[in-house]
């Protein structure tokens, strides 16, 4: 696997130097200063990309060249944003760069509730509440029908939340769920933006109608108009699984699992439409079997996150070690390393730890937190590919 690391750009207090001393090879990045929608230009990529090779690395991945909400929609501004998507494909393929991580999820790019869950060894991790979420759906969004959507179980739990979350706490769920989690990934929403839940709502409510099936033409849709530019350059489209992989608030989700990854592999049979295997977000779900789905997908799979997590009975799910949990990390470095090797791969979701609290990372993207992650799923990589060798040597 070839062992990359997301990295923010010129301005990320996580400098490339740093990433070179600790073993990455290569960078996943993107233009964050690019608004949403607009074409990136090819000096600007161009520039980037020197950057990084002075830094004695190599741009391997975008993550992400973000797919404009009116794309997803079908707004009246569809094709101008899909034309300006090809001209930036387009100018990635001029510089070599060949694979492109990207999300189909309506308004949310990923959800948690908490971003600081403390475990007993002092290190915190990301953590998904549904009972908290439910709480933020039906009492700060306040939509439509909201309690519909959930069993009497966490309907109980909502109630007790109504008397026991003080406005701080209610406040800080607004913060992590509209703003934290989103801004720095699609920019839909600022840091500075004073009314957040007033412009969520604005934005849930473009999606008024759109059932799953008119969600999946769209995205069909748009694969449709970018394979051509695809196949000239080479360039590989990998979706990212729906974090979580299941509805939330009204919307409908399209890649959450097997029978999802298989229609879009099918309806647009490109050999450059393909999968970001994200084990985090697959794992997330109980009806994801992780290893199954490697197995299943692996010839479509360009990108790997590696990433793992704890469902609890109830749903909740905790970002888990990244030798531990549903994600099976060491069996899926395995598969992968024997059914389509070289793949570029990253760590995900480190935890806070050491004094990674006072550095204002993004959320889930901390310094020696993701630093220990990649040390483990090094050692991993390397034990099974002289595993491998090893095999190699007495079969052959």
């Amino acid at each position: 696997m070839e062992k990359t690391w997301r990295w923010f750009g010129k301005q990320d207090s996580i400098t490339l130097p740093m990433l070179r001393q600790i073993g990455v090879k290569g960078i996943v990045t993107a233009l964050h200063d690019i608004p949403n929608g607009e074409v990136w230009p090819l000096d600007a990529i161009l520039d980037l990309k020197t950057y990084i090779e002075a830094a004695g690395l190599r741009w391997l991945v975008v993550e992400s060249l973000p797919v404009s909400e009116a794309i997803k929609y079908a707004g009246d501004d569809r094709e101008r944003l899909i034309d300006n998507y090809i001209v930036s494909l387009e100018n990635l393929g001029k510089a070599g760069i060949k694979t492109v991580c990207y999300n189909f999820m309506p308004v949310l790019d990923w959800a948690r509730t908490d971003l600081e869950y403390p475990w007993q060894d002092g290190t915190s991790s990301l953590y998904f509440d549904k009972s908290k979420f439910a709480y933020f759906d039906i009492h700060i969004l306040e939509r439509k029908d909201a309690a519909n959507d959930y069993p009497p179980e966490i309907l109980t739990k909502v109630d007790k939340l109504k008397d026991t979350l003080s406005e701080t706490d209610k406040s800080q769920l607004i913060d992590t769920i509209i703003v934290k989690t989103q801004g720095f990934v699609n920019g839909n929403i600022k840091e500075d933006d004073r009314q957040p839940v007033a412009l969520f709502k604005r934005l849930l409510a473009l999606y008024d109608g759109m059932d799953r099936d008119a969600l999946r033409a769209n995205l069909k849709y748009f694969l449709e108009r970018v394979m051509p530019v695809c196949e000239r350059y080479g360039i590989d489209m990998c979706v990212h699984p729906d974090d979580p992989p299941f509805p939330l608030l009204g919307l409908p989700r399209i890649v959450t699992g097997e029978e999802d990854i298989a229609w879009l592999l099918q309806a647009v049979d490109n050999p450059h439409n393909g999968l970001t295997f994200c084990a985090g977000s697959l794992s997330a779900g109980l009806h994801n079997d992780v290893l199954s789905l490697a197995r299943k997908f692996a010839s479509r799979t360009k990108f790997v996150h590696l990433r793992s997590t704890h469902v609890f009975p109830n749903g909740d799910f905790i970002e888990a070690s990244h030798l531990e949990g549903r994600g099976h990390l060491i069996e899926l470095v395995a598969l992968f390393e024997r059914e389509n090797p070289r793949l570029p791969m990253r760590v995900d979701h480190g935890r806070l730890m050491l004094d990674d609290k006072d550095k204002a990372y993004h959320p889930g993207y901390s310094f020696h937190g993701r630093m220990l992650a990649f040390a483990q799923m090094e050692g991993v990589i390397a034990a099974v590919q002289e595993m491998m060798k090893q095999r190699n040597k007495i079969t052959g």
